[in-house]
């Protein structure tokens, strides 16, 4: 098996990751516990969502957009056995905000929209300027990427173990209701 034809047909996990994630963010009005630090991080769906259905020529691909509480239609999609390919969050944890899209397939950060911070805001020339908001981007690059490793990490954790049954069914309990109402 080539490394095409792995990505292909393991890309299910991702998209699972997404809905999940939705899921526990819901759950929690907007916050996630991570275990790894000790604290809440605040993760919020935007108002963008991209679900898949179907393979080759049936392939199909349906743009969900509006506020959160207008996100009707990706629950009633995903209800439906769509499944959520691509979603913009917003991220917030330690008083850093990104904004982002995170594409299921292959985890995939698309359109990162990095914090606002001290260094971004000296807009001198000066080679030790240049190199303080340039690590300043690295680092906040970097810790946007280990935040999700985290959370993929807690959904693995999740989906391998013996608990997955029971989270399935309140996921599909939760897309099920909000679709409905």
């Amino acid at each position: 098996m080539d490394l095409v034809d792995l990505i292909e047909e393991k890309r299910f996990l991702g998209q699972e990751f997404l809905t999940w994630l939705w899921f526990k963010s819901d759950e929690r009005g907007g916050t996630i516990f991570l275990p790894e630090s000790g604290s809440d991080i605040q993760l919020v769906f935007e108002k963008h969502m991209l679900l898949e259905y179907g393979e080759g020529e049936a392939h199909e691909k349906v743009i969900c957009r509006g506020l959160q509480t207008e996100l009707k239609e990706a629950r009633t999609g995903l209800a439906m056995g769509k499944k959520l390919e691509q979603a913009r969050i917003q991220l917030i944890r330690d008083d850093h905000e990104w904004h982002l899209t995170l594409r299921g397939s292959l985890l995939e950060f698309q359109g990162v929209r990095l914090p606002k911070t001290m260094a971004n805001s000296d807009e001198s020339d000066e080679p030790e300027a240049m190199e303080a908001r340039l690590l300043d981007q690295i680092g906040l690059y970097e810790m946007a990427v280990r935040t999700v490793d985290q959370l993929y990490r807690m959904f693995l954790e999740v989906r391998i173990g013996g608990g997955w049954a029971r989270e399935l069914s309140q996921m599909q309990a939760w897309v099920h209701k909000a679709s409905t109402l």
